[in-house]
Formats: structure tokens, C-alpha cells, sequence
């Protein structure tokens, strides 16, 4: 099975999000354990590149972007061929419960387009939103509102 650059993201999310760790500090030694966990080393850069993209970024969205309650978000066609229409679909409906605000999407989008994927899944979109909400002050009340969707998504509603 071939590992992408959203498998490692997706594994490093997994395995350190709880963990006090910096990446940056701990590069050296989280690569090794993404290469004893059978990851390539290529791919591993790759993810590490994303993920140093995401903080940059994070930083340059500082200037937030203003969107009229009756703004409407056009794709460009590279976009809408990475992102189906369940995709843009999933993202709009973000916009709409109030999780993603006009930055934010506009970040996940961007880094969707940094991935080398040609296109990707509703799951790993998932993924990506909370990745990106996770690396955002104040966004605390939507990651955990979006991790509650995909984990209730993982392994069904329980009531």
C-alpha cells in the first residue's frame, strides 16, 4: 500500500497530538519514528514541508478575509478537481453551522492545494479542517465541535 503525505499527516496528528512535543525540536527523532513505522523518507519530507506551509500560512491569514452574508465562494477549476462536489458541499456546510469562517476555509483550501494528491476524500477533508483548527487561536470551539463530527462519523452516533 503506498503511504501518502495525508497518511503521515494523518498519523502524526493520531500519535502527537496530546504530546507536548515541538516538531521542530523533535524533527529528527519523530522522522526516525515515522520511518520505523514503515513511512518513506520522501513522503515524510513532504509532510513536514505541509506542515511548515500551515504555519506560515497561519501566520500570513493574519489579515482576515471579509465575506458578505450573501458571498458565494467560486471554486477555480484546479480547486474543484482535488475537491468533488461532496467536498466544496462539506465545506459550505462548515461555513453555514458557523465552524469555518471565510480565513479558515480559505486555509483549508490552500492546504488541500499543497497536498500532491490529485484529489482527496470526504475523510481526509476532515482531516485537514482540523488540522487547520487546531493550529488556530481561538478556533478551540470548532475543533472540538469538528472532532466530535468525525469521530461520531468513525464510529457512529452514540446516544
Amino acid at each position: 500500500m503506498k503511504q501518502t503525505v495525508i497518511d503521515i499527516l494523518i498519523y502524526l496528528f493520531e500519535h502527537y497530538i496530546d504530546d507536548e512535543i515541538e516538531l521542530e525540536a523533535d524533527q529528527d527523532r519523530v522522522k526516525s519514528e515515522l520511518r520505523d513505522a514503515g513511512f518513506d523518507g520522501i513522503e515524510i519530507a513532504k509532510a513536514f514541508d505541509w506542515l511548515e506551509g500551515l504555519a506560515t500560512t497561519d501566520e500570513q491569514a493574519a489579515t482576515l478575509i471579509s465575506e458578505n452574508i450573501t458571498s458565494v465562494r467560486i471554486y477555480a477549476f484546479e480547486e474543484e478537481a482535488k475537491l468533488d462536489a461532496e467536498c466544496r458541499g462539506f465545506l459550505h456546510f462548515l461555513g453555514e453551522v458557523g465552524v469555518l469562517d471565510a480565513t479558515n476555509r480559505e486555509l483549508v483550501i490552500d492546504r488541500v492545494m499543497a497536498l500532491g494528491a490529485d484529489e482527496i476524500d470526504i475523510g481526509q477533508l476532515k482531516w485537514i479542517v482540523l488540522m487547520v483548527l487546531f493550529n488556530r487561536p481561538g478556533q478551540e470551539h470548532a475543533f472540538v465541535w469538528m472532532e466530535d463530527l468525525d469521530l461520531d462519523d468513525m464510529y457512529g452516533c452514540v446516544h
